[in-house]
């Protein structure tokens, strides 16, 4: 399973011009499903990564997105296993089948809002074309891959 996370100050999906999710400061989180395996090692990741300073002291990269209660923008992804190795054409055969995907991706949010605040997690729109909109705040931007750990 790959992940690029981005600590944002704000972001936002739009698809077909209206907003189908905002955020203030927090992660956006952009991926396509493998298994259970690798979204329960993803879900530690993502929530506990101290991507943050600590506005108690001078300590960097000392808070996480949920140690800060900030919220968290899931938008999937498949583009993220596009192979490039022949030619200039992307080849994306090893994303999974968007029927699987999308299952599995309403089940890894499910798993997510029990981990952490309902309230604080945000999807976009899964299959759709969306406009994706950030403000990236650092900028922190880091790739996981839980085949590669």
């Amino acid at each position: 399973m790959r992940a690029v996370i981005q600590r944002v100050k704000q972001a936002s999906v739009t698809v077909d011009g209206q907003v189908v999710s905002s955020i203030g400061p927090g992660l956006m989180w952009i991926t396509k499903e493998d298994t259970k395996v690798d979204c329960e090692y993803l879900l530690k990741k993502i929530f506990g990564l101290k991507l943050w300073p600590n506005p108690e002291s001078d300590k960097s990269w000392d808070k996480s997105v949920k140690d800060l209660q900030y919220e968290v923008l899931f938008v999937s992804q498949f583009t993220l296993y596009a192979t490039t190795s022949k030619g200039l054409k992307p080849d994306f055969h090893l994303a999974a089948g968007s029927e699987y995907s999308k299952a599995f991706y309403e089940e890894f949010l499910v798993d997510a809002k029990k981990i952490y605040n309902p309230e604080r997690i945000k999807d976009g729109q899964f299959g759709a074309m969306m406009d994706v909109g950030l403000v990236n705040d650092g900028p922190v931007t880091i790739s996981l891959d839980s085949k590669n750990k």
